[in-house]
């Protein structure tokens, strides 16, 4: 299974990369558990989206999906 990971802002500039495809092992993989996966720190505020639609974190993926990970969002 390889999913397409989006990192977006600070959570770019965290993790140094914007973009990569990440194999998986698993068919029942989660949101939460890429995030965990690529070790990412607390997920306080991070929002997530799969094929430009906002999902919660236990939101099951599948195979091809584009998984973007947000920021807290702030401004006015």
């Amino acid at each position: 299974m390889v999913l397409h990971v989006l990192l977006f802002a600070s959570l770019r500039e965290r993790a140094g990369w914007a973009e990569r495809s990440l194999p998986l092992s698993s068919e029942a993989v989660t949101a939460r558990e890429v995030w965990h996966q690529l070790d990412l720190g607390s997920l306080q505020g991070i929002s997530v989206a799969v094929n430009q639609q906002l999902v919660e974190l236990d939101q099951p993926l599948h195979a091809g999906d584009e998984l973007a990970f947000l920021p807290p969002f702030t401004g006015g």
